[in-house]
């Protein structure tokens, strides 16, 4: 049985449907090996006997008036070695990626990537086995909403 993949470039327009982000443009990253979402006003909260997450995503670089506001259950906590050396524990959250009209289940870590000139990147976790990427090529699959 063969499956055809998806090919996308190194920049796409993606969804993030169970936090409410639509068009956010994020960098393709085969290099990494987990996905991450900047954030702002990171909190850990329980609810329930059970441990969430909340925080602040301004998904318009463009409009930093715009802000939509998050809670998500939290998976677990990760260390990740970033690309200048530094390590850090981020906490980690599933939620639904969509792109190109289809929709899988991703796990992000919350950090800031405000030094960073996307909002969010997708390693190869987050891949999984649904996609190719041609690094040669942006918006393959999404329109730059720019």
């Amino acid at each position: 049985m063969t499956t055809t993949k998806m090919i996308i470039g190194n920049l796409e327009s993606c969804e993030l449907p169970d936090l409410g982000i639509t068009g956010l443009h994020t960098r393709i990253d085969t290099g990494a090996t987990t996905s991450s979402l900047h954030v702002d006003n990171l909190k850990r909260i329980k609810k329930d006997g059970k441990r969430y997450v909340s925080f602040d995503i301004h998904p318009d670089v463009h409009n930093v008036e715009r802000i939509i506001h998050c809670t998500a259950l939290l998976e677990n906590s990760k260390k990740i070695k970033s690309s200048n050396g530094g390590a850090e524990t981020r906490p980690v959250i599933q939620t639904m990626f969509s792109l190109n009209g289809q929709s899988w289940p991703v796990k992000l870590t919350l950090t800031d990537r405000s030094d960073m000139s996307y909002l969010m990147l997708l390693g190869r976790e987050g891949m999984g086995d649904l996609i190719l990427v041609d690094p040669s090529n942006s918006f393959l699959v999404s329109q730059d909403s720019l």
